[in-house]
């Protein structure tokens, strides 16, 4: 438990870092391009076109419970997705990409995998702008439940920052793990509800409670109820405690494995 305490505090104390670096980031991924960093807000809005076009058309999906339209139900299902999966993968190839400049000056390892983090809230911010826009249009208006949208965002940030931390050290121990965990999140973004809903369209009852042990359907299912105002998160009490079990969990052996190696990191890459 001190590594965690320990890593958590090294985030706090180099905020300041993980702000200017991620910001720095962002903008020389993009300063090549014609529209520059527009394209970290028009490639989410393209892939929910597709999503749109291929699973309400093509499928025939329609309306989800309470006559919410497609469209409305996906968009803020997948805003939190987008920002989980890029979280995800970027963070886990963050302390490999950047040891060998951290190795040379005074500078925590740890604080690299939320630089990651950082970098993809803004894209968020602009999709959960988007999401609040389209519910106006579909007779959505903000209500007192919207406010658990601050839990949630507290949450997924957590589970964020635990995986990145596991995944970054382990990156840099198996180098085969990112491919692995790349195949893994391809398959999650299709059991975590983001386009299909498991509990109204006739899955099986044992399925679905499966499938809500997913923390990445807790999250994603969470901002949906927000939303819609269909439900409060002490609802779900046994789901909310798995779900901070393991972020706790991979957060405790993440922690472990990155103060047990960080010495070695340079000596493995």
């Amino acid at each position: 438990m001190k590594e965690v305490v320990s890593i958590i505090k090294e985030q706090f104390q180099n905020w300041g870092i993980i702000w200017r670096i991620s910001h720095y980031e962002d903008q020389a991924s993009y300063q090549n391009h014609y529209l520059g960093l527009a394209w970290e807000y028009l490639y989410p809005l393209i892939q929910i076109g597709i999503y749109w076009i291929v699973f309400s058309n093509g499928f025939k999906k329609g309306a989800t419970n309470g006559g919410v339209s497609y469209l409305m139900w996906m968009v803020i299902g997948i805003t939190p997705w987008f920002f989980m999966n890029r979280s995800v993968l970027d963070g886990s190839k963050s302390i490999y990409q950047r040891v060998n400049m951290v190795s040379k000056m005074k500078f925590p390892v740890s604080v690299l995998p939320s630089i990651k983090i950082m970098g993809n809230l803004n894209a968020f911010w602009t999709m959960l702008i988007f999401s609040i826009a389209l519910g106006f249009f579909n007779g959505i208006y903000p209500s007192f439940a919207w406010l658990q949208w601050i839990y949630y965002f507290f949450a997924m940030v957590c589970l964020m920052f635990a995986l990145s931390v596991f995944n970054s050290t382990v990156s840099v121990l198996v180098r085969d793990w990112q491919i692995l965990l790349q195949s893994i999140m391809r398959m999650l973004f299709y059991l975590s509800g983001v386009l299909f809903n498991f509990q109204t369209n006739g899955f099986p009852a044992a399925f679905v409670r499966i499938l809500q042990l997913n923390p990445f359907f807790y999250v994603i299912n969470g901002f949906r109820q927000s939303m819609f105002n269909e439900g409060k998160i002490w609802d779900q009490p046994v789901l909310t405690l798995v779900f901070w079990g393991i972020v706790l969990f991979v957060l405790l052996v993440g922690s472990h494995l990155h103060y047990k190696f960080r010495s070695r990191f340079v000596d493995m890459i």
